[in-house]
């Protein structure tokens, strides 16, 4: 055994052979930083994604022609649709809200959402209120606050006149605090 470790071929031989596993070994932890690299990518994206996404624009919708709402005396429900736009899908959905005044005479549209745990509030011409179904709070006709558990008014939505028509932008707020905060 002696006399084979002394044979200058042999010699040769041993410093290619760790050259070829080195490589290998290289090559195997490149191949290995690469696929996780790739395998990451999906991760990095999801935690990524609520600071990158784009939402959509809040568009107005038509509530009703405005000489319609001149002699409004009480709330008026009307449905509105609303488009939704989700990653690729787009929905049309509809949406209650009540047309009403505020104490200026001015047009005001309510969301017909409870801010208190978000059932819907309906009018109550027999006692000139809005109750909530729910857990009883009530609103006035133009919107705030009377009494109940909710702790703030019914909230109001932005609207606009165009070409005579009333449009509202429908908008989700915060349930169960005292300010109105949008959403979505």
């Amino acid at each position: 055994m002696a006399e084979s470790a002394d044979r200058p071929g042999d010699a040769d031989a041993l410093p290619s052979l760790e050259d070829r596993r080195s490589f290998l070994g290289a090559l195997l932890g490149l191949g290995s930083v690469f696929v996780g690299g790739l395998l990451s990518v999906p991760l990095i994206r999801f935690a990524l994604f609520p600071l990158l996404r784009r939402t959509t624009e809040v568009k107005s919708s038509p509530v009703g022609e405005l000489n319609e709402f001149s002699s409004l005396a009480e709330p008026v429900l009307k449905t509105i649709q609303i488009e939704q736009v989700d990653g690729w899908r787009k929905t049309i959905s509809e949406k209650a809200v009540y047309v009403t005044k505020d104490s200026q005479g001015r047009l005001r549209v309510l969301s017909s959402i409870c801010p208190h745990l978000g059932c819907t509030v309906p009018w109550n011409k027999e006692k000139n209120e809005f109750i909530c179904p729910c857990h009883g709070a009530t609103f006035a006709p133009d919107g705030s606050r009377v009494s109940g558990p909710s702790r703030r008014g019914m909230d109001t939505l932005e609207t606009s006149v165009q070409d005579g028509q009333l449009q509202v932008r429908f908008q989700y707020f915060r349930q169960l605090v005292s300010d109105k905060e949008v959403i979505g």
